[in-house]
């Protein structure tokens, strides 16, 4: 692994740096609701992928493979013009929050079992993430909500685990999610019930 620098005595390597990079620009491009975002999404989930079989996060180098597949449904998925967002109703609110807890407390026993440094946060990362892009992907404003919280946890999870450099991403992530909220709602057709 090919060090770049070193930074609070964590070496960042170049594989991690281009992949918070990529992941930048994504995640930027995602907040402001335009297509290009999914080839940006593609990459940096395959560079992240990588990264993380590496460090031996098992659930969230899974992740990277959910979000590669939502990127190629949300090429075809969204309008060239862009996003089209919308809120969900209660019972759609309801219903998502539901599968996320089932999921999560699901797969965390199956994580740990095959070696998983973190099952239940990892898990925790994994499910939610995967939810937060099928609602990105669906153009619904509670994504940005869900990463909000998901990004506020990163940033706890990967400092503890001593990676740094992808914790400081995260609280950066944290804040474009604040931003596509925003941005989002201001572009938001409601439901009609």
């Amino acid at each position: 692994m090919t060090i770049i620098f070193e930074a609070w005595s964590y070496k960042v390597t170049l594989l991690e740096l281009v992949s918070a990079l990529t992941s930048l620009i994504a995640v930027y491009l995602g907040a402001r609701g335009v297509r290009i975002v999914w080839p940006w999404w593609i990459l940096s989930s395959a560079l992240y992928g990588i990264f993380f079989l590496q460090v031996e996060l098992f659930a969230s180098a899974l992740l990277q493979l959910i979000f590669i597949a939502a990127a190629i449904w949300g090429i075809f998925g969204w309008k060239a013009t862009g996003v089209e967002p919308r809120s969900m109703t209660w019972v759609e609110r309801v219903l998502w929050i539901l599968a996320l807890v089932v999921i999560w407390t699901a797969s965390a026993p199956i994580l740990g079992e095959v070696g998983a440094a973190a099952s239940w946060p990892d898990s925790f990362l994994l499910v939610s993430s995967a939810i937060a892009q099928i609602l990105m992907v669906l153009q619904r404003n509670e994504t940005w909500i869900l990463w909000i919280i998901i990004d506020t946890f990163g940033t706890w999870h990967y400092f503890r685990q001593n990676l740094y450099f992808t914790s400081l991403l995260y609280s950066i992530f944290t804040v474009i999610a604040i931003y596509g909220l925003l941005r989002w709602q201001s572009r938001s057709r409601w439901p009609s019930h």
